[in-house]
């Protein structure tokens, strides 16, 4: 059997929310089967937000949730790692209405869940299967999911800009063979320097610095080191799609195809694909042997 899966003891971080630029404390709890993901904001007397993708509330610039009017802001980092480890149920406490951005990366928060380890839970881990294509568009920009045994997730970043355009633009990767902690965990935001006075206008990437995001002007990469792989811009763009789909509650058994597409696109993607319920079917397998692709995606996604 495929196991749902939790972390073995609680951890802690401090950090910034990247759009608040304030100080979070953050723990992540051990939780119960079936529990799924659960934010819960201490500084809001214990009121909990469920990571669901029917409770997206914002899409500017990073993804947020908001319940019975409290909310929680920039998940989609922290949601990409727990779909990389395979992690089901998980209790996140926050003092701040913003998880912390910390190396703009999902990397940080695969090495703390790491440094406590992942335990096997009693119930059966349960995947969404994708039987037929289901598309959204926004203008130019299309969101696909298809069927596919296993994971597999193709990007195409689109960006006429000096320095974007002498890197890789686009990626494929199957989750059968290639290892998300080692190839997409440490990819990380980034942004042209001359928009962040624009973003900051709007009470957005207050927080935002070097430290926190890979730094573009007109010529070259600022950040000391520059990229972490040379396809990393679009390997950002696939690590947030992985945690705006993981909002789904589930893993896909699927291929995801973007063209463009943002956190505003990757929610309608998922919305659509639950409104159209004969499009996929939730499974569960006892035998690890019965996932074929699915079973190698499991063993590679960490």
């Amino acid at each position: 059997m495929i196991h749902q899966k939790t972390i073995r003891r609680p951890v802690h971080a401090i950090g910034i929310g990247v759009h608040s630029g304030k100080k979070v404390r953050m723990t992540l709890r051990p939780a119960g089967e079936n529990t799924g993901i659960v934010f819960v904001r201490t500084d809001a007397g214990g009121a909990t937000v469920r990571a669901d993708a029917q409770l997206v509330s914002d899409t500017t610039l990073s993804t947020s949730l908001a319940e019975n009017g409290v909310e929680v802001a920039t998940v989609e980092h922290l949601l990409s790692a727990l779909w990389g480890l395979g992690i089901d149920n998980l209790v996140v406490e926050l003092n701040a209405a913003e998880v912390p951005i910390l190396d703009g990366s999902a990397e940080p928060f695969v090495k703390l869940i790491r440094s406590v380890g992942v335990v096997a839970q009693a119930a059966p881990k349960a995947f969404i299967r994708v039987r037929r294509e289901v598309t959204v568009s926004q203008g130019d920009a299309v969101a696909t999911l298809r069927p596919w045994d296993g994971f597999r997730a193709h990007y195409t970043f689109v960006a006429d800009h000096p320095v974007f355009n002498r890197y890789p633009k686009e990626a494929t990767l199957d989750f059968g063979s290639t290892s998300y902690a080692k190839e997409v965990a440490g990819a990380r935001s980034f942004g042209l320097m001359k928009e962040l006075e624009q973003a900051q206008a709007l009470n957005r990437c207050l927080g935002s610095s070097l430290a926190n995001a890979v730094g573009v002007d007109d010529e070259r990469v600022l950040n000391e080191g520059g990229l972490r792989y040379q396809d990393e811009f679009v390997k950002h763009k696939l690590l947030d799609a992985i945690g705006d789909l993981y909002l789904l509650g589930r893993p896909l058994l699927a291929e995801f195809d973007g063209y463009k597409s943002g956190h505003a696109l990757n929610n309608k993607l998922a919305r659509a694909l639950l409104r159209c319920e004969d499009a996929w079917d939730v499974v569960t397998f006892a035998d690890p042997r019965d996932l074929r692709g699915a079973g190698a995606y499991l063993l590679a996604a960490v």
